[in-house]
């Protein structure tokens, strides 16, 4: 009996050891499976509202293992929020946007929006190519701006997500019609969004058209860095990879020259507040009120062109391109009267931007790097927003 007894305990101890240990490896894996689950980038759909047509606008969600997340609307293929942490760790919106469709059907200054068929001014809204004048849409008293009154911020683009990467990657495309705002030629437009797990935003474009025309897209992302969009930008500091600027005419047209930045309030290849010289007496700054010039950048292909941080949240932003441009803007047109998502309205200044570029007017400006895209060719251009904290 007593040897029947100890075989029974020992039996007994087996199994629960064996029960413990399954236990443990249950655990143990689902764990692992867990954390695999949290480390992996995600992409969520959802109705964001109709146009006036009823075509319904999605609202895509990226989010990357950092917990980084960017809201995106097929709407003008618009970034309506991009949420980043401080240096606390507290994560907040840092790109001016409205929460909903009709305040993007209204007046906006492009906020978020994919830009093209040409991004910045075309003089007067025409331009000759190949012996042939073409008469643009005019929306910026004489000229053409970022594409007309129905540019690409104004169409709902087709949207997918691309599966099977380490990263968050949202596909759009529209396709522009041969004539659509004045330009020649039917151009197939892909942009590509990717949210990286190093915490940068990849804009990728791609172009192609079956006429000889001219195309320049960009991304108008209003940044500010302190998370508060009732604060202005002023307090940020730049870098600017430039030596040299274009001055602009009454219109904010380039004149032609290209300016050494030495001695003037456009010289940002140091570290320097935005504030320190916007209110200058500058002629150049007093015609937009502040910074709205084209900055010719150092250097060739991809590389750092520009930079960004607000002290008191630590964010720090840098932008790669392999664009020759950047437009410099400081939000001197903001007058108050948009509605900022949770109260409020967006002041003057409160937001920025960094548009990677051709240079403005470059169809009327042979000395200009050509803006030119000929059947059979392939546009490509590619910017880098990376985020960090220090």
């Amino acid at each position: 009996m007593n040897i029947l007894k100890r075989s029974i305990h020992c039996i007994l101890v087996a199994l629960i050891f064996i029960n413990v240990s399954c236990k443990d490896n249950k655990t143990e894996q689902k764990t692992e499976n867990e954390m695999e689950v949290e480390n992996k980038s995600t992409i969520t759909k959802t109705t964001f509202g109709q146009m006036p047509d009823s075509t319904t606008v999605d609202q895509y969600t990226l989010k990357n293992s950092n917990g980084v997340e960017m809201n995106v609307i097929t709407y003008g293929g618009r970034i309506t929020s991009f949420k980043f942490p401080n240096k606390q760790g507290a994560f907040e919106n840092v790109i001016l946007g409205f929460d909903n469709l009709e305040d993007y059907l209204g007046d906006n200054p492009f906020f978020g929006a994919l830009i093209g068929r040409y991004g910045n001014r075309i003089a007067n809204a025409k331009f000759t190519l190949d012996g042939s004048e073409y008469t643009l849409a005019t929306n910026d008293g004489p000229n053409s701006l970022h594409g007309g009154v129905n540019g690409f911020d104004r169409v709902v683009w087709n949207a997918e997500p691309i599966e099977g990467g380490d990263a968050a990657v949202l596909k759009l495309t529209y396709t522009s019609k041969d004539g659509e705002e004045g330009f020649p030629g039917t151009l197939e437009v892909t942009v590509v969004y990717t949210l990286t797990n190093d915490d940068a935003l990849e804009v990728s474009y791609e172009a192609t058209t079956d006429k000889t025309t001219v195309v320049n897209l960009t991304q108008h992302s209003y940044f500010n860095l302190s998370g508060d969009f009732s604060k202005t930008i002023l307090d940020h500091e730049v870098v600017l990879n430039s030596d040299a600027y274009l001055p602009v005419d009454a219109t904010l047209i380039p004149t032609g020259e290209i300016r050494k930045v030495d001695g003037t309030p456009f010289d940002f290849r140091q570290s320097k507040l935005i504030g320190k010289e916007i209110n200058a007496e500058n002629e150049q700054l007093n015609l937009g009120k502040g910074y709205d010039h084209c900055w010719v950048l150092n250097g060739e292909g991809m590389r750092l062109v520009a930079s960004a941080y607000e002290a008191n949240s630590g964010r720090f932003m840098e932008v790669y391109t392999d664009e020759p441009g950047i437009q410099f803007y400081t939000g001197n047109f903001l007058d108050g009267t948009l509605p900022m998502p949770n109260g409020g309205t967006y002041g003057h200044r409160t937001g920025f931007c960094l548009e990677t570029q051709h240079y403005p007017d470059s169809p009327n400006q042979s000395e200009f790097p050509t803006t030119v895209l000929k059947p059979g060719e392939t546009y490509q251009s590619k910017t880098t927003f990376k985020f960090s904290t220090k």
